[in-house]
């Protein structure tokens, strides 16, 4: 099925009628909260707590079965682990090579729906190399070609194209060394080429599902903390003015993420740090694909060397148990820095120093403590589980930002079932997002490629605020490609507040901080024109 969303409207507005979010919106929206205005007798159906991409996709799941929906978050969209990730949607090879056929195959399936269906603007094929270098064995080359070819087959049995994702296949050391120059020539002898799936951006994706969502008739609440959760509603409290107030609901689903358990009591977890480093491009070459490089002394974990197509690349990731309390912003440790740049140093023939990391990030991903994971949060399961408590509160937790999707409909099933509501079916395998239009429509818009891989069909509306004021044509930071014109999009469209909001999600601007500096006054400025 492909999606049918047209262009943006010749006013400059967006695609998706309905969809825009702003600090307006949200005023009015919470004061009809407060005053009881909203669901049947003052009371919703369905309340989300947490806008990650489960968060999102279940107010955008619960919306589109005709339930009066109010998702809220104490910060901003996409605040937590789902801007955090290796802006991958993978198709499960790693789960099919530990044995979880169940989550490699879901996986596979949630990569083709995104892939074909409901994102194409924001999920690209991208390809990638495996190196042969002396520390791959002849052995572990073949191990990884099977894994390969069973990989494809997932794809195969998920029923995504061939012309979406093309066949792996061998490479020579020269056809290698082509797509990446930077790898050392001393011993290699050629490469493993695979494709995956590429986001432009995880918050993007999270920042359009919540438009979407909103287009659908949910109440999209950033900047509301919710500080208590029963099985009729919460009590939330307005970030920006203080004000308390109640929210009454038939079913609340808790949808946040590694904080899932200061909701609800007896949620167990086990976060796992995942670390990336940015590094200019310039420092590894031009790199035309990918990289997975094994890490020695290990059978089936690749570090990942990710070009931006931005003047940057992003290289990760770690995978670390995290014990005490969970911070808002992880912090990065020194060693994981270090062993980063380990293992790159280990294929490459350019000798990376701690100074040319310009940035690095950390997320932590929510791995349901099963108690008989002994060991690693590398080896539990990425599989995804839905707890109803005794008060009746639907918890959502584990999983990967492939399978958001999926975690919404099981956890918004849930809801339903244990509360008894009158709900139509999921639809949101077949509901595009925001922006989202067939590959020739795309294809055809008069604008900057990289506008459209970002927004898709409203790509048109953020590239004319440019003509209509040369002032945010201009990339705000010397170097990177991010314009006035986008800032100005979301704050009147995507409902960023500040100027954090701007920097650190709406754009990753913010993931190298002497950027994120040179870019403030604009942002600043941005949001004095828009006040």
């Amino acid at each position: 099925m492909t999606p049918t969303s047209s262009p943006a409207n010749a006013t400059g507005g967006p695609a998706l009628p309905g969809s825009s979010l702003d600090a307006g919106r949200r005023r009015r929206e919470l004061e009809r909260l407060a005053e009881g205005a909203d669901g049947v007798d003052g009371v919703i159906d369905v309340l989300v707590v947490g806008l990650g991409a489960t968060g999102a996709g279940a107010a955008l799941d619960a919306a589109t079965r005709g339930l009066s929906v109010v998702a809220i978050d104490a910060h901003d969209l996409a605040f937590g682990t789902s801007r955090w990730s290796s802006k991958l949607i993978h198709g499960g090879l790693r789960y099919l090579a530990s044995g979880q056929l169940d989550v490699a195959h879901e996986s596979a399936v949630e990569r083709g729906i995104l892939m074909e269906r409901t994102a194409p603007h924001l999920v690209r094929p991208q390809p990638f190399v495996l190196p042969l270098t002396p520390l791959v064995s002849r052995g572990q080359a073949a191990l990884a070609r099977a894994g390969f070819v069973a990989g494809d087959l997932l794809r195969v049995s998920a029923r995504t194209s061939r012309g979406t994702l093309p066949r792996p296949r061998a490479l020579s050391a020269v056809e290698t060394r082509h797509l990446a120059p930077a790898l050392r020539p001393t011993g290699l002898r050629g490469g493993l080429l695979s494709w995956d799936g590429r986001l432009s951006d995880d918050a993007r994706l999270v920042t359009a599902i919540a438009r979407t969502a909103a287009a659908h008739g949910a109440r999209v609440l950033t900047r509301t903390r919710a500080l208590e959760l029963h099985r009729d509603g919460a009590l939330v409290r307005d970030e920006t003015t203080g004000q308390e107030l109640r929210i009454r609901a038939r079913a609340v689903v808790n949808a946040t993420g590694v904080w899932a358990g200061g909701l609800v009591d007896d949620v167990r977890l086990r976060p796992s740090r995942g670390t990336h480093l940015v590094l200019r491009s310039e420092d590894l070459g031009r790199l035309s694909a990918g990289l997975h490089i094994p890490i020695p002394g290990e059978t089936n974990r690749f570090v990942l060397v990710l070009p931006q197509g931005d003047g940057r690349v992003y290289v990760g990731l770690t995978d670390e148990p995290v014990d005490g309390a969970v911070p808002d912003v992880p912090d990065v440790p020194e060693t994981d820095i270090g062993f980063l740049l380990d293992v790159l140093g280990s294929a490459l023939d350019v000798t990376l120093q701690r100074d040319d990391v310009v940035g690095a990030f950390a997320g932590l991903r929510p791995l349901l403590d099963t108690r008989d994971a002994a060991g690693r949060t590398a080896d539990i399961s990425r599989k995804h589980a839905v707890l109803t408590s005794p008060d009746g509160v639907v918890t959502v937790v584990g999983g990967k930002l492939t399978t958001y999707r999926r975690m919404a409909q099981d956890a918004v099933d849930a809801a339903v079932a244990a509360r008894g509501l009158t709900a139509g079916p999921c639809r949101t395998a077949s509901v595009p997002l925001v922006g989202a239009a067939a590959p020739r429509t795309l294809a055809g818009l008069d604008v900057p490629p990289r506008l459209v891989h970002r927004y898709g069909s409203e790509a048109p509306a953020v590239h004319a605020l440019g003509l209509e004021d040369p002032s945010l044509a201009r990339p705000v930071v010397p170097g990177h490609p991010v314009t006035g014109a986008e800032l100005l999009w979301a704050v009147r469209h995507e409902g960023a507040l500040d100027a954090s909001d701007l920097l650190d999600r709406r754009t990753r601007i913010g993931l190298v901080p002497e950027d994120r500096t040179t870019a403030e006054e604009a942002a600043r400025d941005v949001l004095a024109r828009t006040a």
